[in-house]
């Protein structure tokens, strides 16, 4: 299918559900609605809309901003839809992500010697990709909205028919009729069933098929993929995620796994109840193991639950009678977690092990007796799946700041120096703990909370203890000390474990630029070394992206992180340990958003040793997980990218020589992009310029998440500003600094330099530059200074004019640089329908913005403000955030 091709079916499937919006707010609030849309829309294109905005009643403003915002979901939910087909069609024409990824492997092993099959089937096992679900509150819109979104996604990829017509009108009548806002701040178990909702669905189609197309297309690499093996598995914080969180507790990370473990078992049940309809083989027409007869017995005698109708009528079909034993082991092991009572063996399952096993004593039976199809088949798809979810669903991280563990163990020692640390990891003696505050205890209470939690689940349940703000070693040896204390590892030589492993979090740029001093300092110290063995000679590291933009701008944020990977891997390599990246990127580019294949292979190389971790986050989760068509091609285009760059960027892709050379032309443009950034930032005025010009005051209103944006007990200026309202505010805005402020500095200095022709060169030859300019590109064209230029001027004291007036020459200056680097003569210049498509949504959003200038200036000169007008405008902030398909 063409390009022109694609757009005009989107273009028709975006124009027919505007139609039936406009039937739904004809019938909803009658024809005068939809003629002052109208009148708006053509006011807008004639510029003329001032005159129409400023009369509008309050009432006619909420009206017309509802309208406007559900066009966005409507079209956004086309623009999936949309990108699916496409998706589809690309591959029926050229063939999976997955299989390309092989052919590319293939290709590379018949010309090179670098690799050999040995090498293959080890990097394979060893392969780990998992994503990691967060609570970051990104998501504008509600659970309520995005169910609406998905009901319409599915409708639309029916054919089109008289049904399909009504039952479109109906949802869009109800997603009308749906409040968007949320009544309250959701708690940490709300959010938990938001993403709980993208696993089940995840589990139930999307990741079966996924992991048995990637068994498949590794055969062709002459690599069989074990049962066991793990290639795709899930991760969340959601319930784990401490830092400057005070809602998540003990209690909240328990209850978060509990639900996690019930929602798993209850869409396994579904593959279960599949699974028993289809195994219906009798013993009269073909044989079966031993080992499967003993354990049918075994299942009847311990679980007297098994009703007497399942034991007669499927007396000669031992596989059906197995199925249901699982059933029921599985219903009594969700019931042993709730009540926290002790395992029984034979009667409940320990750990995810145990209920693997269960499914290859199947796989067995069936292999010896003529069943191989059928044990590649369904069976496999399901245990493969197991594999991927475990009993609790996601893996949860634990992450607290680095204060948390210094603040517990001055309490203790009146100390926390790395020379009583390291004391207290080697001495054997009890300490008290009774005596620690409120806060102290409740850091403590988290470890020993983690620590009963991997004994009911198993070790799979919780895997990494997360320490943000690391800024030395000594502040994870902290962490790592508590852990002694709450009896989650031990060094004893007599009885040595470690439960859980520690991850440094590097969240700015003089963490990122001291991280092989961080490493080398962890790996050098001889009880820690010994952690790291006992936890497979795997150590992980997180980096921050949305910080470290923040901090230094994301010019510097990207490089100092890209270098960071690079001293990070050859520390690892020193040692002789195995690194696990941990990417923390958020959804937008000034978070480290961006597209996930073209993020992963311009990754340093050796950098993804076969495992990989990232952050999947607010509007991106639903964007990525929200169809099942999308989320396939998503987790398949992901496991596509982190397998070639394992298996094909093992050493380095340019000579010494060129990269010596693109480094210091990087370091040129990183440090004019520093020094510009931080000349915007670190001006007195900015706080007062940057509250002032964007709404971010009104995020703690939308409800977003459970987390406060600004860190504890911090003060009122941009330090204790999280970076998602900091992202936040600019995009509203329009000003989106965090993309793109800087690059135009940095790019000018390197062709004042003389390098003009090396930054062609960089542009054609360096993934990591190539994606950074595509990224910036994207984000310049979703900045608009002429809306921006009217919050300035209606919000802000005329004496901060002049940093609107910074930013606008360094924005001017970076298109510039830009478009002389790129040879182009507009940005987008190269992707005409995008550009098209961002026109076409600005006709919508200038009214949202103009409306949201309007009613920011009513609201601050109010006392007490009009529960009406505040509703207004939080209505303008989630229209403004569907338009772009960005919040933070």
């Amino acid at each position: 299918m063409s390009s022109t091709a694609d757009n005009t079916d989107l273009r028709n499937d975006v124009r027919r559900l505007a139609d039936l919006l406009g039937q739904t707010l004809a019938r909803q609030e009658g024809d005068e609605l939809l003629s002052l849309v109208e009148s708006v829309r053509l006011a807008v294109r004639q510029g003329e809309q001032d005159q129409i905005l400023s009369k509008l009643t309050d009432t006619q403003t909420i009206s017309l901003v509802r309208a406007f915002g559900h066009f966005f979901n409507l079209a956004n939910v086309a623009e999936q839809v949309n990108r699916s087909k496409v998706l589809t069609d690309e591959k029926n024409a050229t063939g999976s992500w997955l299989s390309r990824a092989v052919d590319n492997i293939l290709a590379a092993q018949k010309i090179s010697k670098d690799f050999d099959q040995k090498d293959l089937q080890t990097w394979i096992d060893n392969f780990s990709v998992r994503p990691v679900f967060t609570a970051h509150p990104t998501e504008a819109a509600r659970r309520s909205v995005l169910g609406k979104m998905t009901t319409i996604s599915e409708l639309l990829q029916q054919p089109d028919s008289q049904t399909q017509s009504k039952r479109l009108a109906e949802t869009i009548d109800l997603l009308w009729q749906t409040d968007e806002l949320r009544l309250g701040r959701p708690e940490p178990l709300d959010e938990a069933v938001n993403s709980i909702y993208y696993l089940n669905e995840l589990l139930q189609e999307t990741v079966p098929e996924v992991l048995a197309e990637f068994a498949s297309e590794v055969k062709r690499l002459g690599v069989d993929l074990s049962l066991s093996a793990k290639p795709l598995s899930f991760g969340t914080w959601i319930g784990g995620d401490r830092d400057g969180n005070p809602n998540i507790t003990a209690d909240v990370t328990r209850s978060a796994i509990l639900l996690q473990n019930s929602h798993f078992t209850r869409t396994l049940l579904l593959h279960l109840d599949q699974l028993v309809q289809g195994v219906s083989i009798s013993t009269k027409l073909t044989g079966v193991s031993k080992e499967l007869e003993k354990s049918v017995l075994d299942d009847l005698e311990k679980l007297p639950e098994i009703e007497s109708r399942y034991r007669r009528i499927n007396a000669e079909e031992p596989y059906r009678i197995k199925v249901t034993a699982i059933r029921h082991k599985l219903l009594i092991t969700q019931q042993r977690h709730t009540d926290n009572s002790p395992h029984v063996p034979g009667r409940d399952y320990k750990d995810s092990a145990e209920l693997l096993s269960d499914f290859e004593i199947m796989r067995k039976s069936l292999m010896a007796n003529n069943g191989q199809l059928i044990a590649t088949g369904l069976l496999e798809r399901i245990t493969r799946a197991i594999a991927a979810f475990g009993l609790s669903h996601a893996k949860m991280d634990i992450r607290e700041h680095s204060d948390a563990h210094h603040y517990l163990l001055k309490q203790l020692f009146n100390d926390s120096s790395a020379e009583i640390i390291n004391k207290e990891l080697e001495s054997t003696k009890v300490i008290d703990l009774t005596k620690l505050d409120e806060q102290a205890n409740k850091c403590l209470k988290t470890f020993v909370t983690s620590g009963e939690l991997i004994d009911q689940f198993g070790p799979e349940v919780i895997e990494s203890y997360i320490i943000s703000m690391t800024k030395s070693a000594n502040d994870v040896l902290a962490a790592v000390l508590i852990g002694k204390l709450a009896g989650l590892i031990s060094l004893d030589a007599n009885k040595s474990f470690a439960k859980i492993g520690f991850v440094p979090l590097l969240e700015t740029v003089a963490e990122l630029r001291a991280a092989d001093q961080i490493l080398d300092g962890l790996l050098n110290n001889k009880s820690y070394r010994k952690i790291v063995m006992m936890r497979g000679q795997v150590q992980e590291v997180m980096l921050g992206y949305s910080d470290s933009n923040k901090d230094a701008g994301i010019t510097t944020s990207q490089w100092e992180i890209h270098k960071a990977q690079r001293k990070l891997r050859d520390v690892a390599h020193k040692h002789g340990v195995k690194l696990r990246l941990f990417h923390g990127r958020g959804g937008s580019v000034g978070r480290g958003g961006g597209p996930t294949y073209d993020a992963l292979i311009a990754l340093p190389w050796g950098s993804i040793d076969g495992q990989i971790k990232m952050t999947e986050q607010g509007e991106v989760i639903s964007d990525k997980y929200g169809l099942p068509a999308l989320a396939k091609e998503n987790l398949e285009l992901t496991l596509a990218a982190a397998l070639e760059a394992t298996i094909l960027n093992r050493k380095p892709r340019q000579s010494s020589q060129d990269l010596n050379s693109w480094d210091e032309c990087m370091d040129l443009i990183s440090e004019h992009a520093f020094s510009a950034y931080r000349k915007l930032v670190d001006q007195e005025e900015l706080p007062a310029y940057f509250y002032a010009s964007t709404p971010v005051e009104q995020l703690g209103n939308m409800f977003l998440g459970s987390r406060p944006s600004r860190r504890p007990d911090a003060a009122s200026g941009l330090e204790s500003l999280r970076a998602i309202p900091w992202v936040f505010g600019w995009t509203q805005s329009r000003q989106i600094v965090p993309g793109w402020y800087g690059v135009g500095s940095g790019l000018k200095a390197a062709r004042l330099a003389g390098k003009s022709d090396l930054l062609q060169k960089l542009l054609k030859d360096w993934h990591f530059f190539s994606t950074f300019i595509s990224n910036v590109e994207m984000t310049l064209a979703k900045t608009d200074l002429a809306i921006a230029h009217r919050y300035v001027t209606t919000l802000v004291d005329p004496s901060l004019h002049k940093i609107f007036d910074q930013i606008k020459a360094e924005y001017e200056l970076t298109v510039a640089e830009l478009l002389l680097m790129t040879n182009k003569t507009e940005i987008l210049g190269n992707q005409p329908i995008l550009a098209r498509t961002l026109q076409v949504r600005d006709t919508y959003l200038a009214p949202i913005q103009l409306l949201q200038i309007s009613l920011l200036k009513r609201v601050r000169e109010q006392k007490d403000i009009d529960p009406l007008l505040a509703r207004a405008l939080l209505l303008t902030i989630n229209g403004v955030a569907a338009g772009l398909r960005n919040t933070g």
